[in-house]
C-alpha cells in the first residue's frame, strides 16, 4: 500500500505465514484512521499462536481491546449457543399459523379492492367537476353505486378486527364505518331531496381523498413492503381531510332534520295511553353530538398512531 507517514510518501508492504490454512481473499476496509484487513481462517479451530514462527514478528502487537483467550472464546460460544436454544424454544412456543399466506392474501386483495374503489371515485368526481365542468348536484346520482360497494364491503374491516386479523381497535373501526354508512344509506339513500345538494360532493371527495393513502399502504404491509413517503402520507392526511369530512358530515344531517320532521320518515309512535311520537329529526340531533365525540375518540386513535409510526425512535439501552 501507499500511504503518507512521517517519512514522507512510501510503499508498505508485510507478509504473514499463518500456522494454518486461511481464506485467500481477506476483507479490507479503510477508515480515516487505519486499514483494517479481516483474514477467515478455513477451518474454525483454535490456534495456538498466530505465524508458523514460534517468534512474533517485531511489527505485530495484539490488541487486547478485542483479546480471547481459549477460555474465553469457549464461554462465548457457549453463550451464543444458550442464546440460540432459548429462541428456538420461545419460537416452538409460538404455535404456527398454517392459514397465515392465505390471511395475508385476502387482506391484500381487500385492500386492493377498495383501493380500485376509492381511486375510481376520486378520478371520476375530479374530471366531471374540474375538466367537464359538472355542477355538484348530479354527484349522488353518478357516484352513489361505487359509494354503496365500497361502503358495504367497509364492513368487512369490523369482521377483520373482531376476529383478530388486523389490529385495528374494534371501537374506532366500528364508529368510522357505522358513521359513514348512516350518512350514505339513512340520510342520503333514503332523502331525494338530499342526493341533489352540493354537501354531497365533498362528503364523497373527502372520503376518497383519504382511503387514496390509507388502503394502498396496509396492502403493500401486508407483502412486507413499507415506502416511507406512503406511510408519511397514510398517518398525516387524515389531519386536515378527517375534521373537514367530519364537518361536511355534520352539515348533511342538519340540511335532513327540517325534512325528517316535515315527512315525518322513520318516526317512531308509541302506543296508548302514552300517544307519544319519537321524532326521527330529534334522533338526529342527539347523533350530531355522537358525531363529534366519534370525531375526537378517532382523532385520539389516529394520533396515536401517528406517534407510533412517525416519532423519533427510541434508542435501545444495552
Amino acid at each position: 500500500a501507499q500511504g503518507h507517514g512521517a517519512k514522507g510518501d512510501n510503499i508498505y508492504e508485510f507478509q504473514i505465514e499463518f500456522l494454518e490454512p486461511v481464506e485467500p481473499n481477506p476483507v479490507c476496509r479503510v477508515t480515516q484512521r487505519q486499514l483494517n484487513i479481516t483474514v477467515q481462517k478455513k477451518e474454525s479451530n483454535w490456534w495456538e499462536r498466530l505465524t508458523k514462527q514460534e517468534k512474533r514478528p517485531v511489527f505485530l502487537a495484539p490488541d487486547f481491546d478485542r483479546w480471547l483467550d481459549e477460555s474465553d472464546a469457549e464461554m462465548e460460544l457457549k453463550e451464543k449457543e444458550e442464546e440460540k436454544i432459548n429462541k428456538m424454544k420461545i419460537e416452538s412456543r409460538v404455535p404456527k399459523d398454517p392459514f397465515k399466506h392465505l390471511k395475508k392474501g385476502y387482506l391484500a386483495m381487500y385492500n386492493l379492492v377498495q383501493f380500485l374503489g376509492f381511486s375510481w371515485i376520486f378520478v371520476n368526481m375530479t374530471v366531471r367537476l374540474f375538466i367537464l365542468g359538472k355542477s355538484f348536484y348530479d354527484t349522488f346520482h353518478t357516484i352513489a353505486d361505487m359509494m354503496y360497494f365500497c361502503q358495504t364491503l367497509a364492513l368487512m374491516e369490523i369482521m377483520n378486527s373482531l376476529i383478530g386479523l388486523v389490529r385495528t381497535p374494534l371501537i374506532p373501526a366500528v364508529m368510522q364505518v357505522f358513521g359513514r354508512n348512516f350518512v350514505l344509506f339513512v340520510i342520503l339513500g333514503s332523502l331525494e331531496e338530499m342526493q341533489s345538494k352540493p354537501v354531497v360532493f365533498f362528503i364523497f371527495y373527502l372520503w376518497s381523498i383519504v382511503e387514496l393513502f390509507r388502503y394502498p399502504y396496509y396492502m403493500l404491509s401486508c407483502i412486507g413492503i413499507e415506502w416511507k413517503p406512503l406511510t408519511w402520507l397514510r398517518y398525516t392526511a387524515w389531519i386536515p381531510f378527517y375534521p373537514l369530512g367530519g364537518l361536511a358530515e355534520a352539515v348533511c344531517i342538519v340540511q335532513s332534520i327540517p325534512i325528517f320532521s316535515e315527512t315525518g320518515k322513520f318516526s317512531l309512535g308509541l302506543p296508548n295511553p302514552l300517544n307519544v311520537t319519537i321524532q326521527f329529526s330529534f334522533l338526529l340531533q342527539i347523533y350530531l353530538i355522537a358525531l363529534f365525540l366519534g370525531i375526537f375518540v378517532n382523532f385520539r386513535h389516529l394520533y396515536k398512531q401517528r406517534k407510533q409510526h412517525l416519532g423519533p425512535k427510541k434508542r435501545k439501552m444495552k
